[in-house]
């Protein structure tokens, strides 16, 4: 049986119905509705101050929310029996420096309710995966930034959990952490865990994550699978020897025509919001057919980085009235 098939019928991980939180006269976050599957690795991005942490903070029951509702694994949040099923990975963590990382995960095992048998055998597991067990009796005052959050990943992991929440989980690690803290999620996915990822690493979150929503000014702005979110986003750049004004709107029937750039040596024509690469052939035929000369086609992909630069820019724009 799949993990998909596993986890069929069962409620979401993360379920919110407008969900609210006001400081003062400052709205955080304003109308949160998301739903997050079990299983799913799902990407929550969004500039510094759109409301990511505060939302992660109501999820986890560390912040009241001023109105809307939510459920964990098919509870309310705030409820003890969903919370008991979920990891935590602050983005600002601060741990007790004089203990050793044994030390550190078997207190917060006992706060977890984990007998002492479960956690000698848990400490040693998670230690090894986040790649610590040789540095398991140091102190973590001798811990540099980024071991430091490799112990904290691994007290998020100690218990088990159904849930994990990670905010910005490779935020101080070097390029072979971010691939390691990769493959523990993807793991995690694999074993029908569902991780919700805070991240600025946008090619990260690519790289791992089934779907995605993007915050701005505390309300969503887009929301889905990263394919459907990146369809339509290719840029294709045509080297023409000449360019046939006439035929314009025959191109642009197969895209939009975000410029046409002409010299002494040809023109460059280049098209946006194709549906793939399937439509480039077509195009190269319909050029040639009106006697324009193609000398070279370049094709590029927008990516997730570009996508939320282009939403956050827009959203601003309206905003601001720029």
């Amino acid at each position: 049986m799949s993990v998909s098939d596993a986890l069929a019928g069962v409620p979401p991980a993360v379920q919110t119905q407008s969900l609210r939180k006001i400081y003062r006269s400052n709205v955080a976050v304003d109308d949160l509705s998301i739903s997050v599957a079990q299983g799913e690795v799902f990407g929550f991005l969004g500039p510094n101050g759109a409301g990511k942490t505060t939302s992660v903070k109501m999820l986890t029951g560390l912040v009241k929310p001023s109105g809307g509702s939510g459920t964990l694994l098919g509870r309310s949040i705030g409820d003890k029996s969903s919370r008991k099923q979920v990891g935590f990975l602050p983005e600002l963590f601060r741990f007790h420096d004089w203990l050793n990382a044994v030390e550190l995960l078997d207190m917060h095992g006992k706060l977890y309710g984990m007998a002492s048998a479960e956690r000698a055998r848990r400490i040693p597991e998670v230690l090894e995966l986040v790649g610590l067990i040789d540095r398991r009796e140091d102190r973590l005052r001798t811990y540099s930034k980024g071991m430091q959050q490799r112990a904290g990943l691994a007290q998020a992991l100690l218990h088990d959990p159904l849930l994990v929440f990670l905010d910005e989980p490779t935020s101080a690690l070097d390029p072979i952490g971010r691939r390691q803290v990769r493959d523990i999620i993807l793991a995690l996915k694999s074993q029908g865990k569902t991780v919700f990822l805070n991240s600025h690493l946008l090619s990260e979150v690519e790289m791992v994550c089934d779907r995605v929503a993007v915050m701005n000014h505390g309300k969503v702005v887009a929301v889905g699978p990263v394919g459907e979110l990146l369809r339509g986003q290719l840029v294709v750049e045509f080297r023409v020897g000449n360019w046939n004004k006439a035929i314009e709107e025959e191109v642009s029937a197969f895209g939009t025509v975000e410029s046409v750039t002409t010299g002494d040596s040809g023109a460059s024509l280049i098209l946006t919001s194709l549906d793939g690469e399937n439509c480039v052939p077509p195009i190269v035929n319909c050029l040639v057919q009106h006697c324009v000369a193609v000398y070279g086609v370049t094709t590029e992909r927008k990516t997730l980085e570009d996508l939320f630069i282009d939403l956050v820019d827009v959203g601003d724009r309206a905003r601001y009235g720029r």
